[in-house]
């Protein structure tokens, strides 16, 4: 298609921090911590790096601070991206298309976020009509509907539903066992989540992602100069993004069991990447679990389910680390905590572990493609990001 970047860049290097309750580290040290694994696990030097995007939610105003400051980086380029949840794969997105316009042969996209003493629990995210005099619903509240609209348009009674979101809660928390760079690394019972406090009904403690800090880094280089930096490179596919125009807000048809964002930005990811049949083509994917119901309507949206039988893949093990196509392998947001400027990039170290070959425990057979996806707002009024990379070209 016109304008596709398939295959015309390649990912040469990642970098990760641990996730977590970080009192132990600034912003500027999760940032020399990522950037450090980077160069370590690369043998790029960060002087080689031509320019960088800098993805920041809340912890930053501008790209020569911190980042720059921090990294000494001589008056090379640096540029904040900011698009709420999807920040992290937007900066890396302007990275890929820097690199496949010619102006850059070798750049560096970084997502970082600092929340845990930032003075706030969770996201400050206003939304654009609102004046503050009058309260907006929470996350929680604002995602809760989603299972109560699935629920009944697909007849299941809510504690079944209840039972299908604790089993993705139960897959990620076993994930995230696996990983030590995960917030949460122990697996958590069936009984647990579905004894957990709630929040926002029908979503408990147990079905929402927690607050973390931590910082992820790519290195993107041209497709031609990928085996001058790294044997096995990955290869990007596709990076589409889809900003809503807050149908769901207006139109009394939008039914709170899909979030069109994410559906449209798959679409588009799917085309430029040549993918006809997701569900087959895709060896693993990472998506944006915020909440258990959330990850449920991705998995419809992002057309890896039927329409409606997504929960029957959960209970069926589709999802899980040995099934059919495993999601959140890495453990998610659940695992992982959402610090929004790098969850982005975090999904994305972990398709390039698995398409190496690195990851360890949770290390899949022999996948090809992988895809991630992010979501940010809310399911009537999103803004949702969907990447596609594989360890092979063509």
């Amino acid at each position: 298609m016109a304008g596709s970047i398939k295959d015309k860049v390649a990912i040469v290097g990642m970098g990760c921090t641990r996730f977590g309750e970080r009192w132990d580290a600034g912003l500027d040290d999760l940032i020399v911590e990522a950037v450090s694994d980077c160069t370590a696990t690369s043998g790029i030097e960060i002087k080689d790096v031509e320019a960088f995007w800098f993805g920041s939610f809340t912890s930053s105003t501008t790209g020569a601070l911190p980042f720059s400051l921090t990294m000494k980086t001589f008056f090379k380029p640096v540029t904040r991206v900011e698009n709420m949840c999807a920040t992290g794969t937007d900066a890396f997105r302007n990275a890929c298309y820097a690199v496949a316009s010619g102006a850059y042969d070798l750049v560096m996209a970084i997502g970082a976020e600092k929340l845990k003493d930032s003075g706030y629990s969770g996201l400050e995210t206003p939304m654009p009509h609102a004046d503050r005099t009058t309260l907006e619903p929470s996350a929680p509240a604002r995602f809760a509907f989603l299972a109560p609209a699935y629920a009944h348009k697909y007849q299941l009674s809510m504690d079944h539903l209840k039972t299908v979101m604790a089993r993705i809660a139960w897959k990620n928390h076993h994930n995230g066992a696996l990983n030590p760079k995960a917030q949460y690394q122990q697996e958590v019972s069936m009984e647990t989540i579905r004894k957990s406090p709630m929040v926002a009904y029908p979503l408990s403690i147990m079905d929402s992602s927690g607050v973390a800090d931590g910082a992820t880094c790519a290195l993107i280089c041209r497709v031609e100069d990928a085996h001058k930096y790294n044997k096995n490179p990955v290869y990007v596919k596709a990076v589409a993004i889809a900003a809503g125009s807050g149908f769901g807000e207006r139109h009394q048809d939008y039914d709170y069991t899909t979030v069109l964002e994410t559906h449209f930005a798959a679409q588009a990811a799917y085309q430029e990447a040549g993918i006809r049949n997701p569900r087959e083509a895709i060896s693993l994917a990472e998506v944006h679990d915020c909440f258990t119901i959330t990850e449920l309507v991705n998995y419809e949206d992002l057309m890896l389910s039927p329409r409606g039988k997504g929960w029957r893949d959960v209970e069926s093990g589709f999802y899980e680390l040995g099934g059919g196509l495993p999601v959140n392998p890495d453990g998610g947001l659940k695992s992982f905590g959402h610090p929004v400027g790098a969850t982005g990039l975090r999904m994305l170290y972990e398709a390039y572990l698995q398409l190496r070959g690195e990851a360890g425990k949770r290390q899949i057979n022999n996948p090809r493609l992988a895809l991630t996806h992010n979501l940010g707002g809310q399911p009537s009024y999103a803004v949702a990001s969907v990447c596609i990379v594989g360890n092979q070209r063509g």
